[in-house]
């Protein structure tokens, strides 16, 4: 179905016209353009503690455009990660870590590049500590579902192809100051880490990314927690 949306460029320069190809290869998703839907988030990302940064704005639209929507039912928790664990670089400490992204990869790996388009979840820093100690064996699959549902992440869109970048339109820009968005930013972390500390306090007897090894599991177990924005009702009690 049709759709023009309006996104938000986070950046610490104006960005009139996104070049395909440019970017950092070791985003989120790989390279790509990273905007999204919230100009506030954008003004977040934006900024350092340092200097300010613009929310650059755009309309997108993705009529024809083949669309992955990594927040939809027919994705796991386990994919989001094994996306991540096969992009960005991660601290792989331990033996079962290692055996972990291959896994993750293997088994629960998505072509990205084979999409005009990606939404998903933005892994902030907080979000990547908690990706990264569940590879290491220290949090369940379960722990990391709650850590992510209640630390209100940030939803991303990510502009890849060539053909995606030519129907992005150039509209305008607005400055983000540093002394609103930084703090803005900085609270969500730490509300985000006291969520996990809270979730590290309760017992569990989930499972641990070993167990998933070990037991085989594939996408389809229903112990696997499904889009990180509509959990079951029996994670979502876990979680509070």
């Amino acid at each position: 179905m049709y759709k023009q949306l309006t996104v938000y460029h986070g950046s610490n320069q104006i960005v009139e016209s996104p070049a395909f190809g440019l970017g950092r290869k070791n985003n989120d998703f790989g390279l790509g353009f990273y905007c999204t839907e919230s100009i506030d988030l954008a003004k977040e990302w934006a900024v350092s503690s340092l200097s300010d940064g613009f929310a650059n704005r755009y309309t997108l639209d993705t009529e024809y455009l083949n669309i992955l929507n990594l927040n939809s039912p027919d994705y796991t928790i386990l994919n989001w990660i094994a996306v991540l664990v096969d992009h960005r670089l991660f601290s792989l400490k331990t033996p079962i870590a290692r055996r972990a992204k291959k896994y993750l990869v293997e088994r629960f790996g998505i072509n990205v590049n084979a999409y005009d388009l990606i939404t998903g979840y933005r892994a902030d820093d907080s979000y990547f500590d908690y990706a990264e100690a569940f590879l290491n064996n220290a949090i369940t699959v379960e722990q990391l579902s709650c850590a992510m549902r209640l630390g209100k992440l940030g939803e991303q869109i990510v502009i890849k192809s060539k053909f995606a970048f030519s129907k992005l339109k150039y509209e305008g820009f607005e400055e983000a100051k540093k002394d609103i968005y930084y703090v803005l930013r900085k609270a969500r972390d730490k509300e985000a880490n006291q969520a996990y500390l809270d979730i590290l306090e309760k017992e569990t007897d989930g499972l641990y990314i070993q167990d998933i090894i070990r037991g085989g599991v594939t996408n389809d177990d229903p112990r696997i927690p499904r889009n990180l924005s509509e959990q079951s009702p029996i994670i979502a009690r876990r979680c509070l």
